[in-house]
């Protein structure tokens, strides 16, 4: 399988990361953390370039995974990710790959979904996010698949703040990678306490 993702197109999600996707100054975590720095995923995976080039890397690093039918995660994070890797996923051989995307709560009405899309019990999935600080986000669509009686084989963030989320992935036996760390677009990581 042959995917464009090398050093030129890890380079450019870089600056187009740091352009316009960080932000420095003082924030305040969905934890409740203070932070020196915030990262807004959703303006480069938002973006026709960006969401590219994420497509392209998180098709570089499935290519270890054949067993993996279906890549999603939680919405809204992983939304356009999955999108973009569905669209692209034929010309690198991966047509048959499927896409769901797993609600913070499950619908009220009608048949009350919590994951969406044509994600089949039983099957191996790749849990796909965004950025990457503890994992919860990604935790959360973990834990809907393996309801569903699915395998996680891999969870893939396009950029891992190096703030635990490997460490808590690991702790529940998941594969964890990241396209980008924090560090890449020149940021030291928080503390952690």
């Amino acid at each position: 399988m042959s995917v464009e993702w090398n050093d030129e197109g890890r380079g450019r999600l870089v600056e187009l990361l740091k352009r316009d996707s960080l932000r420095l100054g003082q924030f305040t975590l969905a934890s409740g953390r203070s932070s020196h720095y915030y990262i807004d995923g959703r303006k480069v995976t938002l973006g026709a370039e960006g969401v590219r080039l994420i497509a392209r890397g998180m098709l570089h690093t499935l290519k270890d995974h054949p067993e993996i039918a279906a890549v999603g995660g939680l919405t809204m994070g992983a939304d356009p990710i999955v999108g973009a890797s569905l669209a692209i996923a034929p010309e690198v051989g991966l047509g048959s790959l499927r896409g769901f995307l797993v609600r913070k709560q499950a619908k009220g009405h009608g048949t009350g979904n919590l994951v969406e899309g044509p994600l089949e019990p039983g099957s191996t999935v790749a849990i796909v996010d965004d950025v990457a600080t503890t994992g919860g986000s990604s935790l959360q669509a973990v834990d809907a698949v393996e309801a569903m009686g699915c395998k996680v084989a891999v969870v893939i963030a396009v950029l891992d703040r190096l703030e635990g989320a490997a460490e808590n992935f690991a702790a529940r036996g998941l594969a964890f990678k990241s396209l980008l760390t924090i560090r890449d677009l020149g940021v030291e990581p928080l503390a952690r306490d």
